[in-house]
């Protein structure tokens, strides 16, 4: 079996990740570059799944701090001041988490959601079929009419203000956000702390990566997109990928099985602390041992 070399994956890391005190970014212009060269990333590091995040890039590789004065929390302002500017895209996507998606890479993820055909008729028919939650419905009819509302505006224009809605409200955000059909494009003053995001419709936003999406299968979306994931994670576990993409079983395990056989990852792969194995890059393996 291949074994993983635990530490040329963690050098390998240290550069995709840019985590050590010489590679961090400092400014918009270069979080924008960092984001553009992994393809996504997370905003913040999440637990159980490896992926490069902006506070890392910027922070280094230590936890999430409570300080609102930390200088690490800069990235908040970089993501806040970027909304709705078309430098990337931001939402909760990967695993349901915030995240960051270059223009680039926008298209492929894009050709995997459920929408197919004009956006103001597709939500329509997931919900005829069930897919999508009245409260989704009504969170995206209110965009549509109305147009970009803030979280407070937008709960009540989809009549989800009430009390008791505010989970509701949150999973239609959720829904709508995974795919790919609502995208926060700003900051209000409304709200708790005096801060809310502003919603649209992301097809509004977004056309450029629609239109580029029509051209591109689910089968070359899905390989472009996990042959990004592992140049930037270097080795990973088959429950990470679920975790992070939400891929069914068989999508994900026939994509896998594609980069195996054109040798771009080792399968099977020995990872030192954890069980079972993983995918790794060639370059990261340590010995082969015939079995």
């Amino acid at each position: 079996m291949a074994e993983l070399n635990k530490g040329l994956l963690e050098a390998y890391r240290e550069k995709t990740y840019n985590s050590p005190p010489s590679s961090r970014i400092h400014t918009r212009e270069e979080a924008v570059q960092f984001v553009n060269q992994r393809g996504f990333i997370f905003f913040w590091p999440i637990n159980g799944i490896s992926l490069p995040s902006l506070w890392v890039a910027a922070a280094g590789n230590r936890p999430v701090p409570d300080d609102h004065d930390d200088p690490g929390h800069i990235t908040w302002d970089w993501k806040d001041s970027l909304l709705g500017k078309g430098k990337w895209y931001y939402g909760r996507v990967l695993a349901r988490k915030n995240c960051m998606i270059s223009l680039e890479m926008l298209p492929f993820f894009y050709a995997l959601s459920p929408n197919y055909g004009e956006p103001e008729e597709d939500y329509l028919e997931d919900y005829r079929n069930g897919t999508l939650p009245l409260e989704a419905k009504n969170v995206y009819e209110a965009l549509l009419k109305e147009g970009a509302l803030d979280s407070i505006a937008l709960r009540k224009a989809a009549h989800l203000s009430g009390t008791g809605s505010e989970s509701r409200f949150n999973k239609a955000l959720e829904v709508l956000q995974t795919a790919f059909r609502l995208v926060p494009v700003g900051i209000s003053t409304n709200g708790a702390w005096h801060y809310s995001f502003v919603y649209d419709l992301f097809h509004r936003h977004f056309q450029n990566a629609i239109n580029s999406s029509r051209i591109i299968t689910e089968k070359t979306a899905r390989v472009k997109i996990l042959k990004t994931y592992l140049l930037s994670v270097g080795a990973c576990q088959m429950g990470e990928m679920r975790k992070l993409f939400h891929w069914d079983t068989q999508a994900l395990q026939s994509t896998i099985d594609m980069l195996v056989e054109e040798k771009f990852v080792l399968n099977y792969v020995g990872m030192s602390g954890e069980k079972g194995s993983g995918l790794c890059l060639p370059n990261l393996i340590n010995t082969i041992n015939s079995q």
